[in-house]
């Protein structure tokens, strides 16, 4: 793949990665299905814990499992995203999907509320995926071509997973009481009624680890080169289940007639007498991982020649306003997916007397879970669809900047209108969630790619990418963990003042907030926006880093070709030496 990405960037665009971006996808996909697999649960976890003295407290408890996870995942984003830019992404992702099946395993047997806390911060501490993941992707991606449809990916993948997570965690919860038939009383699964959901999620997870080990690159543009043993133990996997597959499809002895001729073939065809490569150096016929490290070894100016930027260059003023930007827009994103769940499940009043629009009202609509959860699936299928299919075609048109300004732009007036729906007449209510809900999340699929895009483009260059998306990664982190418990206050003095729409409209001031940090944003600055000679040093890099296996099979080609002629230079020589000889003895005759 490596070799056809080169070959491809001397000739034009380099081919879509699409084999590495399927790998990370699947290593993507099992956290949003861990992560998310808690919640049809969460609330009688609480409550089978005991800890509650009255039903308000469970949504309270509820919030804190919840902002676990967000706090300590804030507070080690950074760290993450600094490591890997030490050690590597491929590393880093790995360890915090092991992170992830160990909180996973470990909630699964919280007996109680304090355990149940440790095994989600837990698992945001050792989890710093968000920030490597868009540096990965940004590492594959190096054109603006591909860029719509590779931060489509990602996203994609976490609403499927949040999608599969709920299902299967509503499922397999308290096995007990839901399959007597299977699952007998006085058994484990009875002491730890939550713990299937969860060995089941650390099992999914545990595969994605194998599948990262085995056939996940390393992106880093230095540590790349180096010897990777578990995709070397991937590629060799992967040779013996092709080996068998070839064999199966064909008779033994077709099968052992086909190694032999394969096994010939694979030699350099030679002559018989000038088959010895004695006094010859012999070099690999394919690109190997050992020259890769003698090129790192003996040609580091190579690598050198992209000077590592200090921290304080990394975080340029684009790179901030970026940064803070990705911030404000997942606080209140959060916001909306907490309150409105709560807005739908609010109760329709019966006395409407006191209201004093166009802003003192308090109502609702008095939805059911069963309803909600029909709202919710339909939101994530929604937004799948979306980030496939509406995402690139919008992004081509208006640019990634142009796109994120015109969302950011809008986002106040989506906030100021939804309280207002419930206003609706009772045959247009239900048209009134469906038209919010897909306003909210064409919004949202669209603003997040646009800003990652952004983001990585502003970036001065990859071998900080890891920080900046690290701190980037903790910002929104801290923005989703403070979203919820605000909004939910602002929630609750809004019913009790009698202003529903409280919550919603300071969302909108933040949502204005973000707009204006918009506008000052550009695409300037960047490692995108460069001049000619630069562009034409990029280039020359780029050919110095890259060109390795096109001189390894130049230098093939030469030696196979420079063994080929001495049959034809001793045919020749012989020829000639016959021809002096008779000229001499011509000569002599003639004296």
């Amino acid at each position: 793949m490596a070799g056809s990405q080169h070959n491809g960037s001397r000739k034009g665009t380099p081919p879509f990665p699409v084999r590495q971006m399927t790998i990370l996808a699947l290593c993507r996909i099992c956290e949003p299905i861990a992560f998310m697999s808690i919640f049809p649960y969460v609330y009688f976890m609480i409550q089978d814990f005991g800890v509650a003295k009255t039903t308000s407290e469970i949504s309270v408890y509820a919030g804190m499992v919840t902002s676990a996870f967000a706090f300590a995942e804030f507070s080690s984003g950074v760290a993450w995203g600094k490591l890997s830019d030490r050690i590597g992404r491929k590393p880093v992702l790995l360890t915090g999907l092991a992170g992830t099946a160990l909180s996973m395993l470990i909630f699964g047997f919280a007996p109680n509320l304090p355990v149940a806390l440790l095994a989600r911060a837990l698992g945001g501490l050792l989890n710093g995926n968000i920030g490597v993941l868009q540096t990965t992707v940004a590492e594959m991606v190096t054109v603006k071509e591909h860029q719509p449809r590779a931060y489509t990916i990602m996203p994609f993948v976490w609403c499927l997973g949040s999608i599969l997570g709920p299902t299967l965690g509503g499922a397999l919860a308290r096995p007990v009481t839901n399959y007597p038939s299977l699952f007998a009383q006085g058994t484990i699964w009875e002491r730890f009624p939550y713990l299937l959901p969860n060995l089941v999620c650390t099992v999914i997870v545990t595969c994605g680890v194998i599948i990262g080990i085995l056939f996940l690159e390393e992106t880093h543009a230095e540590k790349k080169y180096r010897n990777d043993p578990g995709l070397e133990a991937g590629k060799w996997i992967l040779s013996k289940v092709t080996r068998c597959a070839e064999m199966k499809s064909s008779r033994c002895e077709k099968a052992a007639d086909l190694e032999e001729v394969m096994s010939l073939l694979s030699d350099d065809e030679q002559p018989p007498g000038y088959s010895t490569t004695d006094g010859s150096p012999k070099l690999p016929s394919t690109p190997s991982p050992e020259p890769q490290e003698a090129l790192d070894l003996n040609a580091p100016a190579v690598v050198m020649l992209r000077e590592r930027p200090a921290a304080t260059k990394a975080f340029t003023r684009q790179v901030v306003l970026n940064i803070v930007g990705y911030g404000v827009l997942a606080y209140h994103t959060m916001t909306f997916d907490a309150m409105l769940p709560t807005m739908l499940s609010t109760d329709i009043p019966e006395d409407t007397s006191n209201f004093n629009l166009p802003f003192k009202f308090v109502s609702g609509y008095g939805l059911d879970t069963k309803e909600i959860g029909v709202i919710l699936s339909i939101q994530g299928l929604y937004s799948m669809l979306a980030t496939i299919f509406l995402f690139p075609i919008v992004v081509r048109r208006l640019g990634a900047l142009g796109l994120f300004r015109l969302i950011a732009i809008s986002y106040p007036i989506l906030y100021i209108t939804t309280p207002y729906l419930v206003l609706l007449p009772p045959n247009l209510r239900i048209a009134g969630v469906y038209i919010v809900v897909i306003w909210k999340c064409t919004f949202s699929t669209m603003a997040y790619p646009a800003n990652a895009i952004l983001l990585t483009n502003s970036a001065p260059s990859l071998l900080m990418l890891g920080t900046i998306n690290g701190v980037a990664a903790s910002t929104a982190s801290l923005s989703r963990a403070f979203g919820p418990t605000v909004s939910g206050f602002l929630f609750s003095v809004g019913l009790r003042i009698g202003y529903s729409g409280l919550a919603w409209w300071c969302s909108a001031v933040i949502a204005a907030l973000g707009a204006i940090i918009s506008l000052r944003m550009t695409e300037k600055g960047g490692r995108m926006d460069v001049s000619e000679d630069e562009k034409a040093e990029e280039e020359r890099i780029e050919e110095l880093e890259l060109g390795f296996e096109d001189h390894v099979l130049a230098l093939d080609e030469a030696l196979a070709a420079a063994e080929s002629r001495p049959a034809s230079f001793e045919v020749e020589g012989a020829d000639e030496e016959s021809g002096r000889h008779d000229r001499i003895d011509d000569t002599l005759i003639i004296e």
